[in-house]
């Protein structure tokens, strides 16, 4: 992967949705920790940053487990933001290039492989597969995304997403609103699986038995 590029995973908020009283980062997903499975996506990457706030120390201690040389970002605001402003802190002390990763992703290796080979910036989304899911809407001549919208669309929008650092700004939605003023973009279409809820958990279980 291009040094001009670093990877933020964002992972600082409560995962209530979820029920299962944990961050979504430390969920089980057959035997390893959701983000054990991320960290092992990323092993080639030089540059990866944690954006953490719940459960802050147990996520510290499960990321140092796998490696050494993470950096770790604190949101001390977790309660009243969102992913986009876990971004933009995670992104703005990196390299000039930023990848956003959510903290509840599960990305086919395969497809997490070509996206770090791209150049510029884009954004990836998938068929619709969550409950509670944002959608986007692609046009088929070229692959770009060209609308968000919580409604309905042909897509689920997941993520990743690499856009340059200084496009960010310390608003405290999601990161797709983060995106939103610069589409159209490119998009790749992967396979992915986002976990906001139980019955999203045991997609991720079947999903991983698949790879």
């Amino acid at each position: 992967m291009s040094a001009t590029r670093s990877v933020v995973i964002t992972c600082a908020g409560i995962g209530s949705r979820l029920g299962l009283g944990s961050t979504k980062a430390l969920i089980n997903i057959n035997g390893k920790s959701l983000i054990a499975w991320q960290l092992e996506l990323l092993k080639d990457v030089d540059d990866v940053r944690v954006v953490i706030g719940f459960q802050a120390s147990d996520i510290v201690r499960e990321v140092r487990k796998y490696r050494n040389d993470v950096v770790f970002v604190y949101n001390h605001n977790y309660f009243t933001t969102k992913t986009g402003y876990s971004f933009f802190l995670g992104a703005r002390d990196g390299n000039e290039y930023a990848i956003e990763l959510d903290g509840d992703l599960l990305i086919h290796p395969d497809d997490m492989s070509f996206l770090l080979k791209q150049d510029g910036e884009w954004a990836a989304y998938a068929d619709k597969r969550s409950n509670d899911a944002i959608y986007c809407d692609v046009d088929t001549r070229n692959g770009d995304i060209i609308s968000f919208s919580g409604r309905n669309g042909k897509f689920e929008w997941t993520g990743p997403c690499c856009v340059r650092k200084d496009r960010l700004c310390p608003n405290k939605e999601n990161v797709f609103n983060q995106l939103d003023p610069y589409l159209p973009m490119k998009g790749y279409k992967i396979r992915a699986c986002d976990i906001d809820t139980y019955e999203d958990y045991q997609k991720a279980l079947m999903f991983i038995n698949g790879w």
